[in-house]
């Protein structure tokens, strides 16, 4: 492993991690999951124009990300629910837009050699989002106790909703190319699960969440290689391993 890929490992895993204990706290549980497919729809336009996937899945989850946040403001139902509603959609015209190896690539992900440009938009893309979450956590705390109190204290909260979301959105899109829309939602969500079992207050749960993502994700990578699996499914794998002994360990 490269220093350039060893840096984008433990940028990514800071990155996740971060993100991932917010939407654990926020009850988004499997909003990870369910945003990481409308990348899809993007996948395959992109495809069909012969331009890079990964510019076409940011799109998509941008347009997403402000889709949920605009109809969540209408709508009298949970956050969760509105994304359930478009993640929905967003399978149902991914998979007409991709077929074969490009929607089990787009799903699962694919190997592949990190280029100079994959590289700077991982670091860039990590460093925004650890970013937002390091300067935003006092508010992301408060409006979670109560959104009213948030608007109290002078918080902007939609704002606030939408910055997270975009955060979250972009975080998903740091590991579409080799975990896939199937995948990339549970390495948010399982090292935050895993931390919020092992973690005594937010600061521990933020670093340990981080620390198990970092593992899943050098471990996942070092074991697919040596038994030339699928680096995506492996990486995920070891994750949920882990989440399965922290519970044995709560229990202790």
């Amino acid at each position: 492993m490269t220093a350039e890929v060893l840096l984008l490992s433990v940028a990514m895993a800071a990155a996740s991690g971060l993100v991932g204990c917010f939407a654990v706290m926020r009850r988004m549980t499997l909003a990870g999951d369910a945003l990481s497919h409308v990348a899809l729809p993007g996948i395959g336009i992109a495809i069909a124009l012969q331009i890079d996937p990964i510019l076409g899945a940011m799109a998509m989850l941008f347009l997403g990300a402000l889709l949920v946040w605009t109809l969540e403001a209408q709508a009298r139902v949970g956050t969760e629910t509105i994304i359930g509603v478009v993640f929905s959609v967003a399978l149902a015209l991914g998979s007409m837009m991709t077929s074969g190896e490009d929607l089990i690539e787009a799903l699962f992900g694919g190997a592949g050699v990190l280029s100079r440009t994959d590289v700077i938009f991982g670091l860039a893309a990590s460093f925004t989002a650890i970013t937002f979450i390091l300067t935003q956590k006092n508010k992301l705390v408060i409006m979670l106790v109560s959104a009213d109190l948030a608007r109290a204290a002078g918080i902007r909260v939609r704002l606030l909703e939408f910055l997270y979301l975009q955060a979250f959105s972009l975080t998903i899109a740091l590991g579409l190319r080799y975990l896939g829309a199937l995948l990339m939602g549970a390495m948010i969500i399982i090292p935050a699960a895993t931390a919020k079992q092992l973690a005594g207050n937010l600061n521990s749960m933020l670093i340990v969440a981080t620390l198990v993502a970092l593992m899943a994700i050098l471990g996942g990578s070092a074991l697919a290689a040596h038994f030339h699996g699928e680096t995506g499914p492996v990486i995920v794998t070891v994750a949920g391993v882990i989440f399965v002994l922290s519970l044995f360990y709560r229990r202790r």
